[in-house]
């Protein structure tokens, strides 16, 4: 038999996949209880699910063919609508059906990464998007969130430091994962700013922006600067609607339309056409309006059950961030646990019947080893006071107070 290396491109040494997937997969091969706080995703009680069976049901004709490479235009028509709902009106040549969000954060790194080129991506930032552009070849520098966002006034050291300017500066603005801040619309005017002087493209990912359940809505930048050609947007129905669907869209210059679709037909031709007919008539029919109506409220009952289990449990032990919206808190451990380790707490904990993402995932060089996310939209008050005392547990067993 054939036992020679097999014959593999030199990009698969920064090919590191994500640990918040593989986290998903570990859980889903656990037979017993545990309370999930690690994956991004509404529980099974919050997902329309009647709604979204009555919708697929109805005919439709050319449902199971091949579709247009950018999306039925049909849903393009209600993207453009939720596009103006959200004060950033757009147009159908701007916009890319993909499948899932994440896809539009492949083709984003696609089209501007080059081997070597400078990404800079935040700090706790979302796994999946930075391993995608070192997948490409980038060359990452994590700049510091605070509790309003990317610190976008460190990045001029920052970037001098690197001696080269960004290709790319990676957001998520908007209720971020992990951490749940949102970037402040000065911070977002500024982060404009330092786009145009160094040229960066800046991708804009923002799955969360419609779940906001309490504060002001903060302009998106293609509210504050419509149509800018440095703004590469990425959106998705998984997080506002169901995770399963895997639809989404990119808005971008409208000059980048030929690419974006040369790239995909090499991807997957074009996105599930019984799915995007099923996205099309949940929205088109005002059902997406009812069920995030119901679902926002719900989200901040679980968010405020979560922060008042934790603030019981750890005290003035552990820093909580308090988001507007999204899904996520972020959890650092100081004072008696201030030497705890959340890589080491992970496997206690699953055996304590609870799950959480460690800090470190969120990094590209290992730091964040006392923070940890937490997901509340997964569990309801009850579990979420369970979770957070099971919490305890693998807590005390790796790191005792002192």
């Amino acid at each position: 038999m054939y036992s020679a290396p097999l014959p593999l491109a030199g990009r698969t040494s920064d090919l590191s996949g994500s640990i918040i997937d593989s986290c998903a997969s570990l859980l889903a091969r656990q037979q017993h209880d545990i309370v999930r706080f690690a994956v991004g995703a509404p529980s099974d009680d919050l997902l329309p699910v009647d709604m979204l069976d009555e919708c697929y049901a109805r005919p439709s004709a050319g449902k199971y063919g091949y579709g247009a490479t950018e999306g039925e235009a049909a849903l393009v028509e209600q993207i453009l609508a939720l596009s103006e709902s959200a004060g950033a009106p757009t147009s159908a040549d701007r916009i890319l059906v993909t499948t899932g969000g994440m896809q539009g954060l492949d083709l984003a790194f696609r089209l501007f990464v080059d081997p070597g080129d400078l990404v800079i991506v935040e700090g706790p930032t979302y796994t999946n998007g930075s391993v995608t552009a070192r997948g490409y070849g980038a060359r990452l520098m994590q700049v510091p969130v605070d509790e309003d966002g990317m610190v976008v006034d460190a990045l001029p050291d920052l970037v001098a430091s690197a001696g080269q300017p960004p290709k790319v500066i990676y957001t998520v603005p908007t209720f971020q994962n992990p951490s749940g801040v949102t970037l402040t619309l000065e911070r977002r005017r500024r982060l404009l700013e330092l786009a145009e002087q160094w040229g960066a493209m800046i991708v804009d990912d923002d799955p969360y922006g419609m779940l906001r359940f309490t504060g002001e809505e903060v302009p998106g930048f293609l509210s504050i600067a419509p149509g800018h050609p440095l703004v590469f947007s990425v959106r998705t129905f998984s997080k506002i609607i169901a995770p399963g669907l895997r639809i989404g869209w990119v808005d971008a210059d409208a000059r980048l339309q030929p690419l974006l679709i040369s790239a995909r037909q090499a991807m997957d031709t074009c996105t599930s056409m019984p799915t995007q007919r099923l996205v099309t008539q949940f929205v088109a029919s005002g059902q997406l309006a009812a069920h995030l109506s119901r679902t926002t409220g719900l989200f901040r009952q679980r968010k405020d059950a979560m922060r008042a289990a934790l603030e019981r449990t750890f005290g003035a032990d552990a820093r909580v961030t308090d988001p507007d919206g999204g899904f996520f808190l972020w959890l650092t451990f100081t004072g008696r646990y201030a030497h705890a380790d959340t890589e080491a707490m992970f496997e206690p904990a699953i055996r304590e019947g609870v799950a959480f993402i460690p800090g470190p995932a969120f990094s590209i060089d290992g730091s964040f080893r006392q923070s940890l996310r937490l997901s509340y939209a997964t569990s309801g008050p009850e579990q979420i006071e369970e979770g957070v005392r099971r919490m305890q547990r693998a807590v005390d067993l790796v790191a005792a107070p002192v």
